[in-house]
């Protein structure tokens, strides 16, 4: 009998990742985030509509990387919060437009520099080389798995 196969969990490339995304995103959201009632999905959410304007419903799901149903919720949960607003395309009366609202661009302004400054200390000790490096891998290795084929193993299961 062979024994069990072993993971180094501390030498996973996925789980370091997930584990730096993870630490910054329990403490910026209890810190930053919690005190105006948001969550980091909508905080992406309003970061994505301040950085791009506003976006068919369908995009900003790819934009966020959150699914269409749990985005459909969020952004209504932010329309009452009075941080969105969303409209009927003037495309197609199908497709549905969020833009951040007045209220959601001042808090967006507020919570930006505060942002930046968890990604300062994240990156702390690591060369301006060092960082472009990690975020051009980072965007690489995302794009590998995004046009990553499933498995016909995978998917019988």
């Amino acid at each position: 009998m062979n024994p069990p196969a072993k993971l180094d969990l501390g030498e996973y490339l996925p789980y370091l990742v997930n584990r730096v995304g993870s630490i910054i995103a329990d403490q910026f959201g209890a810190e930053a985030l919690a005190p105006h009632g948001l969550s980091i999905a909508m905080w992406r959410v309003m970061a994505v509509l301040a950085s791009t304007g506003g976006q068919r419903q369908i995009d900003l799901a790819d934009l966020t990387s959150i699914d269409a149903s749990t985005l459909s919720r969020l952004v209504s949960r932010l329309v009452r919060m009075g941080l969105v607003t969303r409209t009927r395309s003037a495309n197609s009366n199908r497709e549905v437009v969020v833009k951040l609202s007045a209220k959601g661009n001042t808090l967006v302004a507020r919570l930006i520099p505060i942002a930046r400054e968890y990604e300062t200390e994240a990156i702390s000790g690591l060369s301006a080389e060092d960082l472009a490096i990690l975020k051009r891998c980072l965007r690489r290795m995302y794009a590998n798995m995004k046009s990553r084929q499933v498995s016909f193993a995978a998917a019988a299961q």
